[in-house]
């Protein structure tokens, strides 16, 4: 399968789905998402979102293209950046983190490990600026259709361990050196068996999407 990954900028905005183009859930109140769906200006708000975010702290999501064709994404940004957190029940994210807000992967790509392959972005992006862990909020009972919330089984999958419980809306985080450690030393196996071979990590994974928001 070829694919690479490349970070979210206002070119690329509309590579994300039709539907997550011009979702607002996390990057405003509820309030203020219902005002922007009464007006028609959800996606102006998301640009405006992720314009601002860029500007002030850098990159903040991610996109994995599988034979040129946009095939999943992430977003990410410090939890000052995204009202919605303060309004999550197991809230607040710890002051050192970045916050996970989503992830998805469409469903024409499900299972071949995209969404692993979409949080090792993250990390690597992450630890290389100087980001000492990231937290998430995720969906202990995610339900068939994409939505805003990461499914906590997923999560914990790829290495993110509660730190707030919560019947449905569990916190978790992830600490980026540790996270880094093990990259490191599975590559470092994989070298040491296939040699100078650069082999992708895309161990297969269930389809991967978010769900409806609370």
């Amino acid at each position: 399968m070829s694919w690479h990954v490349a970070g979210i900028t206002l070119d690329n905005l509309d590579d994300l789905p039709k539907r997550c183009r011009t979702c607002v859930f996390w990057e405003l109140s509820e309030q203020l998402g219902v005002q922007a769906v009464d007006f028609g200006s959800t996606d102006l708000e998301k640009e405006a979102w992720v314009s601002g975010v860029l500007l002030e702290w850098g990159s903040c999501g991610k996109v994995v293209y599988v034979r040129g064709q946009p095939a999943g994404y992430v977003m990410y940004a410090p939890p000052t950046a995204v009202p919605r957190a303060a309004e999550m029940p197991t809230g607040p994210v710890s002051a050192d983190a970045v916050l996970l807000t989503t992830m998805q992967v469409r469903p024409e790509f499900a299972g071949e490990g995209l969404g692993r392959t979409l949080a090792q972005a993250v990390v690597k992006d992450l630890t290389r600026r100087g980001v000492k862990a990231i937290e998430v909020f995720g969906d202990a009972r995610p339900g068939t259709e994409p939505g805003c919330v990461i499914p906590a089984k997923f999560l914990r999958r790829i290495g993110f361990k509660t730190i707030r419980p919560h019947p449905r809306w569990p916190r978790l985080r992830m600490e980026l050196r540790a996270a880094l450690t093990w990259k490191e030393d599975v590559e470092a196996a994989l070298e040491q068996i296939f040699g100078s071979v650069t082999i992708p990590m895309q161990a297969s994974a269930p389809a991967e999407s978010s769900v409806p928001a609370p």
